[in-house]
């Protein structure tokens, strides 16, 4: 993949090709760790950044389905890749969900001009950075931000402040804006590839028409999609990495002998291995199902636009919670015991397969999955659904 790739050529086609190539080099660059500098170059020259952008401004306009499909395709082999690469979905749906297209348009254009990366320092839950109003038209964002991921080697960040009266602001600037820089500290035992390190603001000037006002973050219905996006976003990655250790099991247990106690000779006739597979089978299945079932009420969401109710909203973050927990359970479930079946040859160092749990264990902490359970418990009992936040 040298130029970017035609708007026309099928997108899932693209994401698999990247993912055969990423496939290659994941295992040795997960215990790297860093920026993967070569492989987002990848993405950039495969065209799938415009994926999410509506045709009207140069991009695919592709659903959800699509979208999170590529996810999924890269999380196979390389979580981290998939994680940056579907947080630069998110933040294009953020920009659209929290202003206006007189705003968004200049920025959208030029990404698929440019195949710019988007990257994430927006974390409202850090509230370490500040933003101070020094003009009519201009505030100054000063401090720190942790968990930004996909920040360095970005192209544009959407970044966020709080102003003196304690309200969250959200801006969209240039990463390579003056006094924006990165500590490089992301050094965890999952996800070493993200980037998930700390971003500094050194009184970085933002100027008003940069940050989203119109309607503003979770103001309406409509715009509190964003967290609900971002959640079917973790579904996607946590499907895809279970079913990437998955088929790593299969294509090595097809291989194998059996124990030596078992009647069976080769390891996929033993019974006892059969059942470790069906039970991966039955729960991958259910994740795959619940999946389609909320991406298909996000997209009817999205397509109602600013006439979506709250009723409306609350019933699609239903769908998506009881995905959210199916595929938090199934992804730590088949990634720790594919090793069950595989035996203690898989976990030579060399082949670096704990990764696969590594990465699932430090993404499904995002945000506590047993508020997903207690949303839906409510919901069954009282019929309440979820009040919109970041996280729900």
């Amino acid at each position: 993949m040298n130029a970017p790739t035609s708007l026309t050529a099928d997108p899932l086609a693209i994401a698999q090709q990247l993912a055969e190539n990423f496939a290659q080099t994941a295992a040795a660059r997960d215990k790297q760790g860093g920026n993967p500098k070569q492989e987002r170059d990848l993405i950039r020259q495969s065209g799938l950044l415009g994926l999410s952008i509506p045709a009207s401004f140069g991009g695919q306009g592709a659903d959800w389905s699509t979208i999170f499909k590529t996810v999924q395709i890269i999380a196979r082999v390389d979580s981290s890749l998939a994680h940056v690469y579907g947080f630069h979905h998110l933040l294009i749906a953020t920009v659209q969900l929290f202003s206006q297209p007189e705003q968004y348009g200049k920025w959208f254009q030029q990404t698929v001009e440019e195949q710019l990366f988007w990257g994430n320092t927006l974390n409202p839950l850090d509230r370490r950075t500040t933003a101070a109003a020094v003009s009519d038209d201009a505030y100054i964002f000063h401090g720190d931000k942790s968990f930004c991921s996909g920040s360095m080697d970005s192209d544009i960040l959407l970044c966020s402040g709080f102003n003196d009266a304690g309200k969250l602001l959200i801006g969209v600037i240039p990463t390579a804006r003056e006094g924006v820089s990165f500590l490089g500290d992301w050094n965890n035992m999952g996800q070493r590839q993200t980037d998930s390190g700390t971003s500094h603001f050194e009184q970085v000037k933002i100027h008003k028409d940069e940050l989203l006002l119109n309607p503003g973050p979770l103001s309406t219905p409509y715009s509190s999609l964003r967290p609900l996006i971002a959640q079917l976003t973790f579904v996607h990655l946590f499907l895809g990495v279970a079913e990437g250790a998955y088929q790593t099991a299969v294509d090595t247990v097809k291989t194998q002998k059996a124990w030596s106690k078992s009647l069976a000779e080769k390891a996929a006739n033993d019974p006892f291995t059969q059942k470790h597979f069906a039970d991966f089978y039955v729960q991958l299945e259910s994740v795959r199902l619940l999946a389609q079932k909320a991406v298909q009420a996000l997209q009817r969401a999205w397509e109602i636009g600013e006439a979506l109710t709250a009723e409306q909203r609350g019933e699609v973050s239903i769908a998506i919670a009881a995905a959210k927990i199916a595929s938090t359970s199934a992804s730590l479930n088949i990634t720790q015991n594919i090793f069950q079946v595989m035996g203690a040859r898989a976990t030579t160092a060399e082949l670096n397969l704990d990764r696969f749990w590594r990465n699932v264990r430090t993404q499904t902490l995002h945000d506590p999955v047993d508020y997903k359970y207690q949303e839906i418990g409510e919901w069954v009992l009282t019929g309440k659904v979820p009040d919109p936040s970041f996280y729900s």
